[in-house]
């Protein structure tokens, strides 16, 4: 049964998939934009649309590294993993969110 994408600005680290889903529309090379490439396989399975191909999303992880040791330096580790984690926050709240609006559908 369809189902109607849930809102999602309110979930934590929105903001990042917004300004990284605006830069990669414009092709844009940011943190937020490879973030999103590393996190296309899950968000496109909750129905946000994400297209990078499968060498793009891999070569994310790679790309968002060598971005942040260019402008973080030695810090760049930590500003990756803190970066993924808030990733991970906003993909496990969406799927929660829905799972909801699925079994909500399923139920009307």
């Amino acid at each position: 049964m369809p189902f109607e994408l849930p809102n999602f600005d309110d979930l934590p680290g929105a903001h990042l998939i917004r300004e990284g889903l605006s830069d990669l529309a414009l092709s844009r090379r940011s943190s937020a934009a490879f973030l999103v490439q590393i996190g296309s396989p899950k968000l496109n399975r909750c129905g946000l649309t994400v297209e990078v191909t499968a060498d793009d999303a891999l070569a994310a992880d790679h790309g968002l590294y060598q971005l942040l040791a260019s402008d973080y330096g030695n810090d760049a580790h930590g500003r990756y993993n803190a970066l993924l984690r808030e990733l991970v926050s906003f993909e496990r709240a969406l799927e929660m969110r829905t799972a909801q609006a699925v079994r909500h559908a399923a139920m009307v």
